[in-house]
This record gives structure tokens, C-alpha cells and sequence, in this order.
């Protein structure tokens, strides 16, 4: 029971906090917009199916979409959790126990645990406990199944016989309504002047470039100056 115990304290600690604002209705970019609407429609209440598979890149928003999952379960009075597996991976394998519980079971970067056979054997015995208790799985992953190192077949199978949902990688245009969007968001006022500029000098990935805008954010309220590219610039050194 002890253990037992230890690893609920784990779950407890290691579940994702949600974001307030990681939610499908602020899910910007039109690359992946039909995407998020099929998932949203597939993790909607009374969905029959038992697993979703998010297939994409880094920077395609998929623990965006993950969280907004469980904020759509929530909305509708339904338990879910969303977990990073990367960050269980200390726990061991035994810390997936219980997550069955909920009616909504997220579970981040799955694989992560890709080549490590009793992992691998404790999701798939997880992914039958959630679809017996007639819950669902949300997974991602960072490309298609059978594109990564997974071993046990009978998991393998589960994966490709999930509902696949593919994410492509923001093209500029997405890139800058996102900014502007999280912009938006915070109050600051960034005409798409000032938006472009920061794209060019900006690192290409998504979580840099929202990583610079709250390097903007945090000195434009500090010197209570608007976000102009001279602003920008003596900010950012470019």
C-alpha cells in the first residue's frame, strides 16, 4: 500500500497544470485549424472513439491541443488528466496505475518511451483499462507509429488503430497571426509592422518566439513603452 501510495503523490506532482489559455478556441494558425476541429470533435462528449492518436513536429501545438482536451472534458463535467510522459519516466511504469480512473486520459510525448519494453507493456495495458471502463486516450506522438522505435506489437497495433490526427508545421503566416494573437491575449498592442520585424530577427521555433515576446512583454510594462521596432530592438539587441 505504501508504494502505492508513493505513486499516487507521484501523479499528483507530475500531472500538467493546465494552462488557462490552451484551449481549442485559441488555437491560432489556419495550417492546422481543420486538425484541431477534428479533434475537438472526436473528444467531444459521447465520442465513440476509444483513442486518438496526434501525430506532429515540435512547434505544431500539440500539448496545446492536449490541454485543450482536457479542457473540454472539464467544461462537461468529465475527470481527465493530462500527463507528460517524459516527466513520469523516473517514476517508473507503475505510475501509470490508477489514471484509468478518469474519463479523459492524456498522455504527452508518448514516445518517449518508445524501446523500453516494460513501458511499453504498462501503456498498453493502460490504453485496455481506459477503453474497458469506456473512457478515451489522447496521445501524441512525434511522428506516425509505425515511423517510431515501438517493440511490442500488440501496442503498435493499438497506435495504428487509434484515430490518427496529423499536424504540419506554422508557415510564417501562422507564425505571425499566433504572435499577434498571444499578443492580443496579454493586452499589448503589436501592429503586424512591429510582428513581421520580430519574425525575421526572431529563432524560428514557436516556443523562442513566444519566449521573446515575454522578454517584450516583461520591459514594456517596466518602461511603460509601446512595442516599436526601435522598442524591440533595444530590447532585444538586435
Amino acid at each position: 500500500m505504501e508504494g502505492r501510495a508513493d505513486v499516487n503523490r507521484g501523479q499528483l506532482a507530475l500531472g500538467v497544470k493546465l494552462r488557462d489559455d490552451a484551449r481549442f478556441d485559441n488555437f491560432h494558425g489556419e495550417r492546422n485549424a481543420a486538425a484541431a476541429s477534428r479533434l475537438r470533435d472526436a473528444t467531444m462528449p459521447g465520442s465513440a472513439t476509444p483513442a486518438v492518436i496526434v501525430c506532429g513536429d515540435r512547434d505544431t501545438g500539440k500539448s496545446h491541443l492536449l490541454q485543450a482536451v482536457c479542457h473540454l472534458a472539464e467544461q462537461s463535467q468529465r475527470s481527465a488528466v493530462c500527463v507528460s510522459v517524459e516527466e513520469f519516466l523516473p517514476f517508473g511504469p507503475q505510475a501509470l496505475d490508477g489514471l484509468e480512473l478518469n474519463e479523459q486520459v492524456c498522455l504527452d510525448d508518448l514516445d518517449c518511451i518508445a524501446g523500453l519494453p516494460e513501458w511499453e507493456e504498462a501503456v498498453f495495458h493502460l490504453y485496455n483499462r481506459v477503453v474497458d471502463q469506456g473512457g478515451q486516450l489522447v496521445i501524441t506522438l512525434s511522428d506516425m507509429p509505425a515511423e517510431l522505435p515501438f517493440e511490442l506489437p500488440d501496442l503498435l497495433s493499438r497506435l495504428r488503430h487509434g484515430l490518427l490526427v496529423q499536424l504540419g508545421m506554422n508557415r510564417d503566416d501562422d507564425r505571425l497571426r499566433i504572435l499577434m494573437a498571444r499578443a492580443e491575449q496579454r493586452g499589448l498592442v503589436l501592429v503586424e509592422e512591429v510582428a513581421g520585424f520580430i519574425l525575421r530577427r526572431a529563432p524560428r521555433s514557436l516556443a523562442e518566439l513566444l519566449a521573446v515576446l515575454d522578454r517584450l512583454d516583461d520591459n514594456s510594462l517596466k518602461a511603460q513603452r509601446k512595442l516599436t521596432i526601435p522598442f524591440v530592438k533595444s530590447v532585444m539587441g538586435w
